[in-house]
């Protein structure tokens, strides 16, 4: 809670750069040696067998056209496999000396070739994806197309949606452009290679292997008409996988007819394989590494300052609100995740990264982060929450058609969660009565500033929030709120004064109807923490939404640290006595201190235990739903109940040219 993200994170590094690119390929082909690049011992042998060992050796371009001709009279995988990594070896060469239309060339020969390895009917009987050979092509496949794109990048030529010509000195090919998924292709501004950086910070990597290059998307800003917009931070990067569908040797294409290549952009959130050549193929992806190069980002650095939302909530206020990572998903459950005290999103890394690694989660769920200033009382930055939810749905989902807003999951660390807790309350007028006992029909003052108090007195459940889950709560406040803690909270915080003022002028127009007007005027999140808060016996007293669900994860260190004594049972900062709760469906206590309870493996996966069972009950209700309203015998399914996408197909469209 006090110390939920130190207030140095903003400088951690997420990623650094490689001096040398990642390359699976550079140890077999010596591709970093002075001696290099070579190609391997099995390739070697199979020159030996044909008799084209010295052939290479004095004129590699003529033994390359005798390898194409001996393909074309015999069949042989072997020789498919020689000919890919030849020609790649040749391009390293060809790109060290500068040569770069003669590097083009020998990298798509070594795509092509690898390509038609792994799809051509004329090597199903011989494939064999038991042989380390089998994955050594895979490889070729993709550095191939990796040192192709980064070649296409030097020359501005990589922009999705166009198609372009490229002229070799011995060929000519034709790549056409496309985005599968739901980005546009003028939605980036710029690519990023994922082999050119390596993890910092983050716990995890999370990667699948197949095919296809990994890339980081940085996406381009929006308008500023676009009120959606405002949802996206600036900076944001996506993650991208890079496939080329190749025309295989074997094709039949009339004299003279230019091959045509079909580039295609993947988002992996939504496909994790793709049909290719009458082939499904798991999709080379890598999740994590653009996430931490747009947590590396300078405005995502000038945004995430949790010391500023502590001490200065005033100039984080501006920045207030709710924020998507991805795409907004009608088809996804959103999880709306609530930072804690001297904290930001950024607190949520880990989780959100981990939990993303699980297909059945990500396929399912949509994550999105809060934002606010946390120095200020929680019950008003609660009030700010449940505001900026309907706003949320007003922008996205005017008419209420997208039923998994319905079912919304919050998780609040610390004093995130009571935030959560606070937008499933009923408040009648029990809020209202710690303040004042005069009903607020008497209050004096302008009409504007009575409507925000008394609505941040009087409220309702959010009927879209289904499930919480709170981790490491104080639901009965927390001793380290205590007189020099507030002390130092009234010395250094610096309220907001949009959101005091309020307070301050319905104070100062009503003398004498407030008994405790520190609360409205004063009182910092540190003051609202300590355990004699009035705020918490309303809380915990008010009724409950009857269709929520709650959940809670407690820290409770088996050898506390002489700070706290040695009898402290609690995870430091939270006590257990006031983190437990009697009305939770699962209460699970892990060995942790405050600051990392949310980032530990057991907390993480008990998360995703909760997610998958609000997946069963939301998939059971809908069910239910769907036959209440269709009928006997209909096979009306909504779209939202639509399976997520998991696989593309081989699908045409119409593409600009260049």
């Amino acid at each position: 809670m006090l110390l939920a993200a130190g207030p140095g994170c903003s400088t951690t590094k997420y990623l650094v750069d490689r001096n040398v690119r990642d390359n699976p390929l550079s140890r077999p082909l010596n591709l970093m040696r002075l001696s290099g690049p070579k190609v391997s011992d099995r390739t070697w042998s199979t020159l030996r067998r044909y008799g084209l060992e010295s052939n290479y050796q004095t004129d590699c371009r003529t033994c390359l056209s005798n390898i194409r001709r001996l393909i074309h009279e015999t069949p042989d995988p072997e020789l498919v496999y020689a000919l890919s990594e030849l020609a790649y070896v040749e391009g390293k060469k060809s790109e060290r000396t500068g040569e770069v239309s003669d590097a083009l060339n020998h990298y798509g020969i070594a795509l092509t070739n690898s390509y038609d390895y792994l799809f051509s009917d004329a090597y199903s009987n011989t494939r064999n994806p038991y042989d380390p050979q089998f994955r050594s092509v895979c490889n070729l496949y993709n550095e191939s197309l990796e040192d192709t794109l980064r070649l296409l990048c030097r020359e501005n030529r990589f922009q999705p949606g166009q198609t372009y010509t490229i002229r070799t000195p011995e060929r000519e090919f034709i790549v056409r452009t496309e985005m599968r998924g739901a980005w546009k292709p003028s939605e980036f501004e710029r690519y990023e290679f994922v082999s050119d950086y390596d993890i910092q910070t983050l716990r995890n990597r999370h990667t699948t292997y197949g095919l296809g290059v990994p890339l980081i998307a940085v996406r381009r800003a929006g308008s500023e008409s676009d009120h959606r917009e405002g949802y996206y931070p600036e900076g944001l990067s996506y993650a991208v996988t890079a496939m080329m569908r190749c025309p295989t040797p074997r094709e039949d294409r009339k004299p003279g007819e230019t091959p045509v290549c079909v580039l295609e952009f993947f988002d992996p959130l939504q496909a994790n394989q793709i049909q290719l050549a009458n082939h499904w193929v798991p999709l080379e992806t890598d999740l994590t590494t653009p996430l931490a190069f747009f947590l590396d980002s300078p405005e995502y650095r000038e945004r995430d300052r949790p010391t500023l939302g502590l001490v200065r909530p005033n100039m984080v206020e501006e920045n207030r609100g709710i924020f998507m990572l991805e795409p907004y998903d009608p088809n996804r459950i959103p999880v709306l995740m609530v930072h804690g005290l001297w904290s930001s999103p950024i607190t949520w890394m880990d989780m959100f990264n981990d939990l993303r690694s699980f297909p059945e989660i990500r396929e399912r769920y949509q994550f999105w982060f809060y934002l606010y200033p946390s120095g200020q009382p929680f019950w008003l930055s609660a009030t700010q929450l449940r505001t900026d939810l309907a706003e949320m749905r007003q922008t996205f989902d005017p008419m209420g058609d997208d039923r998994p807003l319905d079912d919304m999951v919050l998780v609040g660390h610390s004093m995130g969660g009571l935030l959560s807790r606070f937008q499933t309350i009923e408040s009648e007028d029990k809020f209202w009565k710690i303040i004042s006992d005069r009903p607020p029909e008497e209050l004096q003052g302008p009409e504007d500033q009575k409507a925000k108090l008394v609505s941040a007195m009087f409220f309702h459940p959010n009927q879209s929030v289904s499930r919480v889950i709170t981790i490491g709560t104080p639901h009965r406040g927390s001793d380290f709120a205590n007189s020099i803690t507030k002390w130092l909270g009234e010395t250094f915080i610096k309220l907001p004064n949009m959101a005091m003022s309020v307070g301050r002028t319905m104070v100062g127009a009503n003398p004498g109807l407030f008994r405790n007007s520190h609360l409205l005027t004063e009182a910092t999140a540190i003051d609202s923490l300590a355990p004699e808060s009035p705020i918490f016996e309303v809380m915990l007293a008010a009724d409950r939404s009857p269709q929520t669900r709650y959940h809670n994860i407690i820290g409770v260190l088996k050898d506390p640290p002489l700070i706290v004594g040695s009898k402290h049972k609690g995870d430091g900062v939270v006590e257990y006595a006031s983190a437990t709760m009697n009305d939770v469906e699962s209460e699970l206590v892990v060995d942790a201190d405050h600051v990392s309870l949310h980032m530990t493996g057991q907390a993480i996966f008990e998360v995703r235990r909760i997610l998958l069972k609000h997946l069963q009950e939301f998939d059971a209700k809908n069910r239910v739903a769907l036959q209440t309203n269709s009928g006997p015998g209909s096979n009306t399914e909504p779209a939202h109940l639509a399976t997520p996408i998991r696989q593309a197909s081989d699908i045409s469209a119409a593409t600009a040219t260049r």
